[in-house]
């Protein structure tokens, strides 16, 4: 971390020159295959008077990276894109109405580069990645509004991974009606996110429950934190085992990661008065969920939707991070150079944690 942010702490001197060097930057030049996605070099973006230009160290795959490079994400990826939403590096150089960073802090870009704090507006929809130049870059340029410092204790793998799942689990767990201590959570599968979850939700002193159908990552799961495991291949009806181990009551919050194939059992899983987050309303094989009358009609659980959060949202978690010094799980790092394996081997769903390319 550097002393006070702001232009004026440093000696221009300082930067990095960026005036006529080159760059490798990866773009999406066709979309729908892994090979589309390939390497140039270019010129170094020159920050403007409120950018800051970072070198970016490590980058981390989201599910909506491959939603986008096969064209079914909701928002269209502008031609040639440079992909990924999650990045952290180093600012090398400042503009000089910036305030907000110095040479040398450690920061991560934002999902919604536009959406500050409240709620988010139509107008605030623009993503890295996807409507405006992504990470998978070895500088990006952002508006110093678009960025936050990353906490001290991370690795630039690990503060890579922030942005997308961790901001979204952080705003599943505190927005609503935020979980207190002593209430239930429950979280579906062993995803990046779903991972998250248990570590926030155990911070915030909540009892977790999760599920998986795998008996090493149970295990891992409850390394990891969480109190209770259920296996749900073999309990289909794993809403009941979540009653059964919460004495009737069921879960206080259930962080719904699955949508049309789990929304069913999350319902029933529910505490009466709780809270579902939804966060996938569709896959290729079902359009939309679907909740039978026996399940809703029985329940007056709030089904909520997230996605991802704020600034606001993302400086709140990067708090908790450094005051528990928490740590997000990181599965596998590959090279600049093995951009196709890192997608094909995140693709292939056998990760436990996050997959992260380092840049530099």
């Amino acid at each position: 971390m550097s002393g006070t942010p702001g232009a004026d702490s440093m000696d221009a001197s300082t930067q990095e020159p960026t005036q006529g060097a080159d760059m490798r930057a990866y773009h999406l030049e066709t979309p729908g295959t892994v090979d589309g996605i390939v390497p140039r070099e270019s010129p170094r973006p020159e920050p403007g008077p409120r950018d800051i230009l970072v070198r970016v160290r490590a980058v981390s795959l989201n599910k909506r990276d491959l939603l986008i490079l096969n064209g079914t994400y909701p928002l269209k990826a502008v031609p040639d894109v440079i992909p990924l939403s999650d990045g952290a590096g180093e600012v090398v150089a400042v503009g000089a109405e910036v305030t907000r960073f110095a040479v040398g802090d450690r920061v991560a870009g934002t999902y919604f580069p536009n959406w500050l704090d409240g709620r988010v507006t139509p107008d605030r929809f623009d993503q890295p990645g996807a409507t405006l130049d992504g990470m998978l870059t070895e500088y990006a340029c952002l508006g110093q509004d678009a960025a936050v410092r990353v906490p001290g204790h991370l690795t630039w793998e690990e503060a890579a991974c922030l942005p997308c799942a961790g901001v979204t689990a952080w705003h599943s767990l505190t927005g609503g009606e935020p979980v207190t201590p002593g209430q239930t959570v429950l979280t579906l599968g062993t995803g990046a996110l779903s991972l998250f979850v248990v570590q926030f939700a155990k911070t915030l002193g909540a009892e977790v429950i999760a599920t998986t159908s795998s008996e090493a990552k149970a295990d891992r799961l409850k390394a990891l934190g969480a109190d209770h495991v259920v296996d749900y291949v073999q309990n289909p009806e794993w809403g009941r085992a979540v009653r059964e181990l919460t004495g009737g009551r069921g879960a206080d919050l259930v962080v719904e990661t699955n949508g049309p194939d789990t929304i069913e059992q999350s319902v029933r899983a529910a505490a009466l008065y709780g809270q579902i987050v939804l966060l996938i309303t569709g896959n290729g094989r079902r359009s939309g969920i679907e909740i039978s009358n026996a399940a809703y009609a029985a329940s007056l659980a709030t089904i909520r939707r997230v996605f991802v959060g704020s600034r606001a949202h993302f400086e709140s978690m990067n708090r908790a991070l450094e005051l528990h010094g928490t740590r997000p799980v990181v599965d596998r790092v590959l090279g600049f150079d093995e951009v196709g394996e890192a997608f094909r081997y995140y693709e292939s769903g056998a990760a436990f944690g996050k997959v992260v390319i380092r840049v530099s």
